[in-house]
């Protein structure tokens, strides 16, 4: 029997609870692993088109608490190398994550980018963005002037939940651009597929993530790794 939709993203379970390639396909879930083995279950959504492409959805902010301690610890252990001394958090759900991360990086507070115009601020710091599950609806990113003496000659990571087509992350590090800001990392819950791989070229070494995911193609008896 396939999980509740409300079952998914609440718990973390001991390695190879699930297999990893079955031969007859994934149906509903597929099994992201953690780098230490263990093993979260997200749902399988199929994309818009002829419905033979498919991915595994994460959405952080419907995920339990263990769930998200583990992502934003995974999270900060890979970022720590890079020794950051502040985070970015990108809106929407990378502000859900960017907290958590910091706090276990010993950080006191992070730098928010937005989606809502305030009064004070300048549009020469803005950037149109998108992402792949909202491509309709564009939305310009900002970023606060009063935040920039906080990044300023610091060593910048920014957190997103999820990176997947690449382009909101695009937009961000074009922003960041604008500002004079070039980040010595850029960490996500889950790298989703691999279309990010060409928009994200130039930062590609700078990418690290605690889960990935495959796009996923429709076979006879289930979903498949496309290879």
């Amino acid at each position: 029997m396939s999980p509740e939709p409300h079952h998914f993203w609440q718990q973390i379970v001991p390695p190879d609870s699930y297999p990893a390639n079955p031969t007859t396909g994934f149906l509903d879930g597929y099994p992201a692993t953690l780098p230490d083995g263990r093993q979260l279950l997200l749902p399988i959504r199929v994309l818009p088109g002829d419905g033979s492409r498919a991915v595994a959805s994460l959405i952080v902010n419907q995920a339990s608490f263990a769930v998200e301690d583990a992502l934003a610890a995974g999270s900060a252990d890979l970022l720590a190398p890079f020794a950051p001394d502040i985070i970015i958090g990108v809106p929407t759900l990378g502000l859900h994550t960017a907290p958590n991360v910091a706090r276990r990086l010993g950080h006191s507070r992070i730098v928010p980018l937005g989606t809502s115009r305030k009064f004070w601020y300048d549009d020469a710091l803005s950037e149109p963005m998108s992402s792949i599950t909202s491509p309709n609806h564009a939305k310009t990113l900002f970023i606060d002037p009063r935040m920039l003496p906080l990044l300023e000659g610091k060593r910048v990571a920014v957190i997103d939940d999820v990176i997947s087509s690449g382009t909101s992350m695009a937009a961000v590090m074009r922003l960041l651009a604008k500002a004079g800001i070039e980040p010595v990392a850029i960490g996500a819950a889950m790298l989703q597929g691999n279309k990010w791989h060409a928009p994200m070229q130039k930062w590609r070494d700078k990418i690290v993530a605690p889960l990935n995911s495959p796009l996923l193609e429709e076979t006879e008896s289930g979903w498949k790794p496309l290879a």
